[in-house]
C-alpha cells in the first residue's frame, strides 16, 4: 500500500480543514490573477501521458488508462520577469519543498519516503487536501530542469503530472502540465458533473504557480494560461 503520514500528522492537517474550505473559497471569490482559459477536443494519439521511464518502481501506479471517464490533458503557465533564478535554480528551490509554492490553506506535500530538503525519482508524497482524502504520488522522473509525478492507488486521479521551467524571450516561464483520469466512475461523476470539483483543481494548480512566482522573488507577467484537452475514451 501507498505510504501514509502518522495518524498525529493526519489529524493536525484534517484540524484545517474548516478554515481551509473557507479561506479557499474566499480567495477563489476574490481572485485578482488575469486567467486565459481555452478547451479543445484532443487526440489519444497525441494526448497520452508520457511513457513511464525506467529505474523507479511501477507498483501501486495507477495509470491513465486504469480511470474511468476522459482523459484530461491539461497545462497551465504563467511568465516571470524581474527574477536573478535560472530554470535549474528555481526547479531545484521548488522541488526540495513542495510545500512552499503550495496554497497551504487547501493542500499540503508532505514528504513519507525520501530525504528532506532534496527531491529524487522514487520519493513518495502525499497531497493533504481540505477534505477528507490523500493524494499519493511519487517522483518517477527528475530533471535539472522538470520533475514528474505518478498518482498512487487510492488517489482521486490516475495519471501523471510535470512541473518544469525555461528561458523564453527573456522571462522565465514555468509550467505545470499534467495527463490525468478520474480514478473510479464515481469520482468521475463529481469531477466531471459538478463544476466546483474542477474549479477546486484549477484553483490549487493556479495559486501554486503565483506561489512559484514567489519563490522566484521575480512578478509575474500576463497572468496564467490553461489549456485543456480532453479525450474520450472507449472503455467497452
Amino acid at each position: 500500500m501507498p505510504r501514509r503520514p502518522s495518524a498525529w500528522r493526519r489529524l493536525t492537517t484534517a484540524t484545517r480543514w474548516p478554515v481551509g474550505v473557507v479561506f479557499t473559497s474566499w480567495r477563489y471569490m476574490w481572485r485578482t490573477t488575469p486567467m486565459h482559459r481555452s478547451e479543445e477536443t484532443g487526440a489519444l494519439d497525441s494526448d497520452a501521458p508520457p511513457a513511464l521511464p525506467g529505474g523507479v518502481s511501477h507498483d501501486e501506479i495507477q495509470h491513465a488508462a486504469d480511470g474511468a471517464g476522459p482523459l484530461f490533458h491539461r497545462r497551465y503557465r504563467t511568465r516571470i520577469r524581474a527574477t536573478d533564478m535560472t530554470p535549474t535554480e528555481l526547479v531545484e528551490r521548488v522541488s526540495a519543498d513542495l510545500d512552499r509554492p503550495a496554497p497551504s490553506e487547501f493542500a499540503t506535500f508532505q514528504k513519507v519516503l525520501g530525504e528532506q530538503d532534496v527531491m529524487r525519482a522514487g520519493d513518495e508524497y502525499v497531497v493533504r487536501m481540505a477534505a477528507p482524502w490523500d493524494g499519493p504520488v511519487r517522483v518517477i522522473d527528475k530533471q535539472p530542469d522538470s520533475f514528474r509525478l505518478a498518482t498512487l492507488r487510492d488517489h482521486l486521479e490516475a495519471g501523471q503530472i510535470e512541473f518544469r521551467a525555461r528561458e523564453e524571450d527573456d522571462l522565465l516561464v514555468f509550467e505545470i502540465e499534467s495527463w490525468a483520469r478520474s480514478s473510479t466512475w464515481a469520482v468521475h461523476v463529481l469531477y466531471d458533473k459538478v463544476r466546483m470539483a474542477k474549479e477546486t483543481q484549477l484553483h490549487m494548480w493556479t495559486s501554486t504557480l503565483e506561489g512559484v512566482v514567489r519563490v522566484s522573488g521575480g512578478r509575474m507577467t500576463r497572468g496564467v494560461d490553461i489549456h485543456t484537452r480532453r479525450v474520450e475514451i472507449d472503455d467497452e
